[in-house]
């Protein structure tokens, strides 16, 4: 058990570098690429990356204490006790992907920007619950990965429209 809490305080101190929190989503793009294909492979390797990309980066020379405080407040919550509000929560996570798989199989583009959308204000909107003023951290971030993946999806869809039969 003591080597999983190493690794587990190895990477939450790596997540303090604010890089992983804007590569983190960019990840939504490979995630729609390869459901598109039905790619299972892909997507599976995609959820890999977006899962280890929070160590990807080194530790902070002089982490923020807002972003010190931010991340404890999920650490808490990925540690904590389970309660019916922490069992719905966690369980939106993989809905939330399958959703946004379906929508992308089913070339509904409303429906991929309402997962999109929704997903972005229910996550910032429970930081805002949980860590209060030091969730403001996180705004540029989300804020730049939804503009990224919000222009390069609607490349995709208009090019999706526009192809020939």
């Amino acid at each position: 058990m003591d080597v999983l809490t190493d690794f587990l305080n190895w990477a939450w101190a790596r997540h303090q570098n604010p890089l992983s929190w804007y590569i983190r989503p960019l990840f939504i793009l490979p995630f729609c690429y390869f459901a598109y294909k039905k790619s299972v492979r892909g997507i599976v390797l995609t959820l890999l990356a977006v899962t280890s990309s929070m160590f990807w980066f080194p530790v902070p020379a002089t982490p923020d204490p807002r972003a010190v405080a931010l991340l404890d407040v999920e650490r808490q919550y990925v540690g904590g006790p389970l309660t019916l509000e922490r069992t719905v929560l966690t369980t939106l996570l993989p809905i939330w992907f399958v959703a946004l798989a379906w929508g992308v199989r089913r070339r509904s583009w409303l429906v991929v920007a309402t997962v999109i959308g929704a997903g972005t204000c229910l996550k910032l909107a429970w930081l805002f619950r949980e860590a209060g003023t030091n969730a403001w951290l996180i705004v540029p971030p989300v804020a730049l990965g939804s503009a990224v993946c919000a222009s390069v999806l609607l490349i995709a869809y208009t090019r999706v429209r526009n192809r020939p039969a």
